[in-house]
C-alpha cells in the first residue's frame, strides 16, 4: 500500500486528536477546580497568589485559540468543524470569565455584569446551534460558583436571578438581534443582487458599443472592457469546472480530483479547482519541472501509478491514504495548460476506461475555457441582441443531448426566422449523417434517418469545414441537402453550418426559409457562433451521458450497480402491485470466491466475475434487472415470473456456469454458483422482505452443500437462520 509510513500516520492522528480535545479537557479541569474553590479571592488578605498563576495558562490558551482562528483559512472548513471550533472558543472564553469572577468575589464580584455581555456576544454572533448551548454552559458555570462546597451559603440565593438574567439576555438577543441581523443580511443580499444586475447591464451596454470604440477611446479603454467581461467569465468557468470535477469524482469514486493550472511562465502549477474531503491539499505553487507532474507536461500523455509514494504527489501537504493515481495533461492545441489529477483510497486501480474518461474531462476543461473566450468575443459584437444572449445562455446550460438539440433550435430562432431546421451528427468512419432533431417540413419522415450521399450539401460542408451556400441563397436546387431519396421542399434561403470541435466535424446544423434573403451576413455570423456552441454542447452532452452511465453501472461487469438496482427494483414492485403480476428475485454468489482470488489471483477473479455477469445478462430478458449486488454477489429481478419460472432460470444459469472452464496460470478450473429465490407476492410484499428471504435461501443453499438453487417455499421456518449462523461460525 502506498500510504504514509505507519509512524508518521500515528503521530499525525495523535497530534490531531490532541489538538481537537485539549481545549475541552482543559476547560473541564478548570471547572473541577472552580467547584472545589481552588481559585482564591484576591481581595481577601493572605490570598494564595501562586494559584492565580494557573489562570495565566487559561489566558494564554485563549490568546492562542484566537490567534489560530485568525490564521486558519476558512476555504475548506466544513460546517461541522466550524461549529466545533466556535463551541471550543466560546467555552474557553466562558471559563476565563468565571475564573476571573472566582478570583474577584464569585457571584458577588463587581465585574459580574461582564457575564451578561459575554453571553450576549456569544448568542448574537454565532448560529443558534452554537450560541444557545454556550448560554446553557454559562448557567452551568453559575451553578458551580453558587453551590460549590467552599462557597458561602448566601451565594446560592443569587443563582435563580443570575440564571434567569442569563436566559433573558440570551432570549432577547435571539429574538431581537438575530432578527435584526437576518434583516440586515437580507438587505445586504438585495443590495448585492442589485449591484450585480447593474454591473451586468453595464457590461451589456458596453458590449453593444465596444466595436465602435477606438483603441484610444476616452469613454472606456479596451483593457477596462476586458476586465469587466472577465469578471463574469471567471465565475462561470469555476462553476463549470467544479461541476465537471464533482461529476468525475462521483463517477470514478475518487478520493481527490484536482485541476492544476500552469502559470504564465510555465514553471509552477497551482490548484485551480478541487473536489475532495481531504484537508491536506496544498494551496502553495507546485514545481512543474520534475516528478510525475513534470513528466505529464513534458510528454503530454496520461500517467497511471499503482501504489504511488506520497512524495510523488506534491499536491498533498500532509498524509493521505492514496492507493492509485492518474494524471492527464490539459492541452489546448499543442500547448500544455495544466494537469487534471485524480486518486483513489479504496485500493482499486485505474482502468483504461477511467483514463479515457479523465482525458475527456481534461478536454472539457479546455472547451470550457474556450467557450468563455468565444462568449466574450460574441459579447463585444455590436450586431448581437439580448434575445441572442438569452438563447446562448440556455444552450450553455444544456447538459443532455436532448436539451442541447432543443436549445440549439431555440437559439437559432432568436437570431432569424426559418421554416425548417435540422441537427445531424456525422460519423467520420462511415461517412454518414444521422438527423437527430428536425422541425418543419417532412419532420416525421426525416427524424432519425441516416444519409450517405457524398454529393449532398451536408457532405460538402463537413468535407470543406465551411458553411454552404456561401451567401445563404439556395440556387442549385438539383443538389440535395441530405440525399436524393429524401429531398426536402424547395426553399429560397438555405444555410448549412458545420459543427466543429478542434477543427473536426461532428455534425451539421441546417436552417431553411421560404423567403429570399433570410440569412444576411450578420445573421450568418450569429448562426456561426451558435454552431460553435452547439458543437461544444454536443461534446459536453456526450460526456454527461457517459458519466451518467458510469454512475449507474458497475465498472468491472457492466451490470447495473447496487444503488440503481434498489431504485429499479422498487419501481418494478410498484408496477407489479398496480397490475397484479408476480416478480421473482434471484440472489446468487460464486462459491468459494475468496479461494479463487487467493489461489489464482485477483485478475483471474475479475475475469470470473465478468464471465458470470455475461452469462447472467445473456440469460435474462431486456425487461429484467441484472445487477452486481456487491462483491461476488449478483441479483436478478424477473418481471412477470413466478417461483417455478425463476427456479428454472436459476438452474439453467447454475448449470451453464458450472460448465465453464476458467483459465489461469495454474491451469483451468471451474466455479459454481449458489442461488436463492423469493417471489412476490407469496414470499414477501415489499422489497426489503423479498431481499431478506432470498438472502436466507442463499445461505440455505450454501449450508446444503453449495452449487444449488433454493426457493423460499422449499425451506422450513428457522432453517435459513440456523444455516447462516453455522456458516458464520
Amino acid at each position: 500500500m502506498s500510504r504514509a509510513p505507519l509512524g508518521q500516520r500515528i503521530a499525525f492522528q495523535i497530534g490531531r486528536a490532541f489538538r481537537a480535545t485539549f481545549a475541552f479537557a482543559l476547560c473541564g479541569g478548570f471547572v473541577v477546580l472552580l467547584w472545589r474553590g481552588w481559585f482564591p479571592d484576591l481581595r481577601l488578605p493572605g490570598a494564595d497568589l501562586r494559584r492565580a498563576a494557573a489562570a495565566t495558562l487559561l489566558t494564554a490558551l485563549l490568546a492562542l485559540k484566537i490567534a489560530a482562528r485568525v490564521r486558519t483559512s476558512e476555504r475548506r472548513r466544513t460546517p461541522r468543524r466550524e461549529a466545533v471550533s466556535d463551541v471550543e472558543l466560546g467555552l474557553v472564553l466562558l471559563t476565563a470569565i468565571y475564573v476571573l469572577l472566582a478570583m474577584s468575589g464569585g457571584v458577588a464580584s463587581p465585574v459580574y455584569p461582564l457575564v451578561y455581555a459575554v453571553v450576549s456576544f456569544l448568542v448574537t454572533f454565532h448560529r443558534l446551534a452554537v450560541g444557545l448551548p454556550l448560554a446553557a454552559a454559562a448557567i452551568g458555570f453559575e451553578a458551580v460558583l453558587a453551590f460549590g462546597p467552599t462557597v458561602p451559603p448566601e451565594h446560592a440565593g443569587a443563582f435563580p436571578s443570575h440564571a434567569g438574567f442569563i436566559g433573558v439576555f440570551a432570549l432577547l438577543n435571539v429574538v431581537f438581534l438575530h432578527a435584526e441581523v437576518a434583516r440586515q443580511r437580507r438587505e445586504h443580499l438585495r443590495r448585492v443582487e442589485d449591484e450585480v444586475a447593474s454591473m451586468r447591464q453595464d457590461a451589456r451596454d458596453f458590449r453593444l458599443i465596444s466595436t465602435a470604440l477606438s483603441t484610444d477611446s476616452r469613454v472606456r479603454t479596451r483593457e477596462e472592457e476586458e476586465v469587466k467581461l472577465s469578471q463574469g467569465s471567471i465565475q462561470t468557468i469555476h462553476q463549470q469546472l467544479f461541476y465537471n470535477l464533482e461529476l468525475l469524482r462521483t463517477s470514478l469514486g475518487l478520493h481527490a480530483c484536482a485541476l492544476l493550472w500552469l502559470d504564465e511562465a510555465g514553471e509552477h502549477l497551482k490548484v485551480k479547482e478541487l473536489c475532495t474531503e481531504s484537508p491536506h491539499i496544498t494551496e502553495a505553487p507546485i514545481s512543474a519541472g520534475g516528478g510525475v507532474l513534470g513528466a505529464i507536461l513534458k510528454e503530454l500523455r496520461p500517467f497511471v501509478l499503482d501504489v504511488p509514494k506520497l512524495s510523488l504527489l506534491p499536491y498533498y501537504a500532509g498524509p493521505a491514504p492514496v492507493t492509485a493515481f492518474v494524471g492527464v495533461p490539459v492541452v489546448e492545441g499543442r500547448t500544455a495548460r495544466g494537469v487534471l489529477v485524480g486518486d483513489r483510497a479504496d485500493g482499486r486501480k485505474f482502468e483504461e476506461a477511467d483514463v479515457r474518461l479523465m482525458a475527456n474531462a481534461a478536454a472539457q476543461v479546455v472547451r470550457t475555457v474556450q467557450s468563455e473566450r468565444v462568449f466574450q468575443a460574441v459579447e463585444r459584437s455590436k450586431h448581437e441582441h439580448e434575445r441572442f444572449y438569452r438563447a446562448s445562455s440556455e444552450l450553455n446550460r444544456a447538459l443532455t443531448l436532448e436539451e442541447v438539440y432543443d436549445a440549439a433550435i431555440a437559439a437559432a430562432r432568436s437570431v432569424c426566422e426559418f421554416e425548417f431546421a435540422a441537427i445531424a451528427t456525422y460519423d467520420v468512419r462511415k461517412g454518414s449523417h444521422t438527423i437527430r432533431r428536425v422541425v418543419g417540413d417532412l419532420a416525421e419522415k426525416l427524424d432519425g434517418t441516416t444519409h450517405r450521399d457524398p454529393s449532398s450539401i451536408t457532405s460538402m460542408v463537413v468535407k470543406n469545414k465551411l458553411a454552404l451556400p456561401a451567401g445563404g441563397e439556395w440556387r442549385e436546387r438539383d443538389v440535395p441537402v441530405f440525399s436524393h431519396p429524401m429531398r426536402i421542399r424547395d426553399f429560397e434561403s438555405l444555410y448549412v453550418l458545420p459543427l466543429l470541435v478542434k477543427d473536426e466535424p461532428v455534425g451539421t446544423f441546417t436552417v431553411a426559409a421560404e423567403r429570399p434573403g433570410a440569412f444576411p451576413s450578420d445573421r450568418r455570423e450569429m448562426l456561426g457562433v451558435i454552431a460553435n456552441q452547439v458543437a461544444i454542447s454536443l461534446q459536453n452532452g456526450r460526456m454527461v451521458q457517459a458519466l451518467e452511465e458510469q454512475a449507474t453501472t458497475d465498472g468491472l461487469t457492466g451490470l447495473v450497480n447496487h444503488r440503481t438496482f434498489q431504485e429499479r427494483f422498487a419501481t418494478m414492485l410498484g408496477r407489479a402491485d398496480r397490475h397484479k403480476f408476480p416478480v421473482s428475485l434471484i440472489l446468487t454468489d460464486i462459491d468459494h470466491f475468496k479461494k479463487v482470488n487467493d489461489t489464482y489471483g485477483h485478475p483471474t477473479g475479475d475475469e470470473v466475475l465478468r464471465r458470470v455477469a455475461a452469462i447472467l445478462k445473456a440469460s435474462a430478458r431486456k425487461i429484467d434487472i441484472v445487477a452486481r449486488y456487491g462483491g461476488e454477489e449478483f441479483a436478478i429481478v424477473l418481471e412477470s415470473t413466478d417461483r417455478e419460472g425463476a427456479r428454472q432460470l436459476a438452474e439453467r444459469i447454475r448449470a451453464e456456469v458450472a460448465q465453464q472452464a476458467f483459465q489461469s496460470s495454474k491451469g483451468p478450473f471451474n466455479a459454481t454458483l449458489s442461488l436463492g429465490v423469493s417471489t412476490y407476492p407469496e414470499d414477501g410484499r415489499d422489497k426489503a422482505e423479498l431481499i431478506a428471504h432470498s438472502d436466507q435461501c442463499l445461505y440455505a443453499a450454501k449450508h446444503g452443500g453449495r452449487n444449488r438453487t433454493v426457493c423460499y417455499g422449499d425451506i422450513a421456518p428457522g432453517q435459513a437462520a440456523a444455516a447462516k449462523l453455522k456458516l458464520a461460525k
